[in-house]
């Protein structure tokens, strides 16, 4: 579909201050982009704005100016991610030309359960680290549940607000695929593309350890069960590091799992790629789409407890016999490395210059 893109208007791309994670980051590379390969004026508008410097460290060396107030004319865009709050923060606006930015859909229900069940978040929460602190794993998949219990409710009172967005950008076909099914048609794909300083990386297949990671902060309630279930085997968290110390970790192990939900095509399952691992995921999510997760079909399991026993099976295959099952996702980090090539091509395809 596109949109037009005149001389003196002005992009403003709302992101969270200080909050370093990929959403933040992908919403900083595209206003980066359109400043420096479309010559188009862009500005970060952080929420809260009343942060004297709102900008992560990480994130400074995109250079992107922000501006404390955003102009509501015709001429001008402004672009939002799918967290419920910042959706609701278009309403503010009566004139600009609204895009909102689905990185995830999981994230959209998630935030809305949030703030619609403020009291039933907080028990849930309470319940499971309780049961993180008695049982080591928690009670409940709470982005499993929340999903549930929107899956065929009915939406008009949430929904009739998208009828004044402009367009829809997905990053995922797991996205796309959701609000065409809703009956939504004025969607473009802008996908994104890893840090380069996971891109231009080198790792040497010799050095790689029998080491098998995972993300703790999505699908721990499977992912610990799999632990559980394989003593013999080496599993360390990617938890509380740094950028470097990611690389370093992911440059030395073999395999990364991951039986979270996905909410939209997620970088640490390409990060571990690109840097040699062998990726095992679950079906959840975009992790459903081979175009989001281009791996072979045979590393992909329903986090069922009776698939326990094929997922450690798999692991042990790609620790044992590493050099041979590398190569299987060779295609997927073909994919990996094309994508800021994709990315620039797609936003000159969305963004008309008139």
């Amino acid at each position: 579909m596109g949109i037009f893109i005149k001389k003196n208007t002005k992009i403003y791309v709302v992101s969270p201050a200080l909050v370093k994670t990929g959403g933040p980051e992908l919403l900083h590379q595209f206003a980066f982009n359109l400043r420096n390969k479309l010559n188009i004026e862009a500005y970060m508008y952080y929420i809260p704005n009343n942060i004297s410097d709102p900008v992560n460290n990480e994130y400074k060396e995109y250079n992107i100016p922000f501006v404390r107030e955003i102009e509501d004319n015709p001429e001008n865009i402004i672009i939002v991610p799918e967290v419920y709050s910042y959706v609701k923060f278009l309403k503010n606006f009566k004139n600009i030309r609204k895009i909102l930015w689905w990185l995830s859909v999981d994230n959209f229900y998630i935030s809305l359960f949030f703030e619609e069940k403020y009291i039933y978040q907080i028990v849930l929460r309470i319940i499971n680290k309780l049961f993180k602190v008695l049982t080591k794993q928690p009670l409940f998949d709470i982005p499993q549940l929340i999903m549930k219990y929107y899956n065929n409710k009915d939406f008009t009172y949430v929904y009739n607000f998208l009828k004044d967005i402009n367009l829809h950008l997905v990053q995922s076909k797991y996205a796309e695929n959701h609000l065409r099914k809703l009956g939504i048609i004025n969607i473009d794909y802008l996908s994104d593309y890893l840090n380069t300083n996971f891109l231009l990386q080198d790792f040497d297949i010799d050095k790689k350890e029998n080491i098998v990671l995972y993300n703790p902060s999505k699908g721990y309630y499977f992912t610990y069960k799999i632990i559980k279930n394989a003593p013999n085997l080496k599993f360390i968290p990617i938890k509380n590091l740094s950028r470097n110390e990611v690389i370093e970790l992911l440059k030395k192990s073999k395999v990364y799992i991951d039986f979270g939900n996905h909410p939209g095509k997620d970088r640490l399952p390409r990060e571990a790629a690109i840097l040699g691992c062998c990726v095992i995921t679950g079906k959840r999510g975009s992790a459903a789409f081979f175009e989001d997760v281009p791996i072979p079909y045979e590393y992909k399991f329903e986090d069922r407890i009776e698939n326990i026993p094929k997922i450690i099976k798999k692991i042990e295959e790609c620790l044992e016999k590493y050099e041979e099952k590398y190569k299987d996702f060779d295609y997927y980090r073909s994919v990996i490395k094309n994508e800021p090539k994709k990315f620039e091509e797609d936003l000159k395809k969305i963004f008309i210059k008139l």
